[in-house]
């Protein structure tokens, strides 16, 4: 039997939103897949889906990524020379629906664990071997909020987009692309899951999973340390330079109101 010599790409929360986005389009390009999330049956779904449909290999891996056991399993497979990682997308994230003073410091330490502890560590791990052989890519999804002042978020993602383009700078000389991708709202379960109401953001200010991960893989296999998918979202961040806080902040996050007959 002729051995599987197809890339492979671990991709973190992997099987909802931008994630099972990622590791759609990675399958589609050739790429042999090591999915990451917490959800077991859910992994063992998407990874049947995506074998079958694109004919390539998925292990699944599951794993609380805010846990340091679960963190610790990932970087032994990010680790293991004689099954090399190629690809690295950090994508897994959970969003906090209240402002900072109103939610428990152990919500805003898991929050900025899982965004930024998290992704360093993976990032580190998948470097080793990159660099020895001269050739990998790392993705971070990262936010448009990074330029943004909203919260601890947007502060984490702030974090993972000076990460990734000083990793980029200092990297790509040696082999490996480092990429943040600072998408705005995208339609998936991201919002729904916070329980936000999604009613503040006008409608074309939202964006399709599909898009988003084309374009960071595009503008990643070019070299880009920054890809903002979307003109609207470019013109936001640039504005974002230069505009005072209080217009930039956007909307207040609300809750989404409980449907008629909810309770009973």
């Amino acid at each position: 039997m002729t051995p599987n010599t197809n890339p492979t790409a671990l991709v973190t929360g992997a099987t909802a939103g931008l994630g099972a986005e990622f590791a759609r389009q990675l399958a589609e390009q050739g790429h042999n897949l090591v999915l990451v999330a917490r959800d077991e049956a859910r992994l063992q779904s998407t990874a049947e889906a995506l074998q079958h449909r694109y004919r390539t290999t998925a292990e699944v891996l599951s794993a609380d990524l805010t846990d340091d056991a679960g963190v610790a399993a990932v970087v032994v497979r990010l680790s293991d020379a004689a099954r090399p990682v190629d690809v690295l997308v950090n994508n897994a994230g959970i969003g906090l629906l209240l402002n900072f003073d109103e939610n428990s410091i152990e919500d805003e330490r898991k929050h900025l664990k899982l965004h930024v502890e998290t992704a360093m560590v993976l990032s580190h791990a998948a470097l080793q071997g990159m660099l020895e052989r001269g050739s990998g890519r790392i993705i971070n999804v990262a936010s448009v909020a990074a330029f943004l002042p909203r919260g601890s978020y947007s502060a984490a993602k702030a974090w993972l987009l000076s990460f990734s383009r000083w990793a980029n700078l200092a990297y790509a000389a040696r082999g490996v692309k480092v990429t943040a991708v600072c998408p705005g709202f995208v339609h998936t379960e991201f919002h729904d899951r916070m329980g936000m109401d999604k009613s503040v953001a006008p409608g074309w200010t939202w964006l399709r999973p599909g898009r988003v991960v084309r374009e960071g893989l595009a503008d990643n296999a070019r070299g880009k340390a920054v890809s903002i998918p979307t003109k609207r979202y470019k013109v936001l961040s640039a504005a974002a330079r230069i505009l005072p806080d209080r217009i930039m902040a956007g909307p207040p996050r609300r809750p989404k109101e409980p449907e008629p007959g909810a309770n009973g």
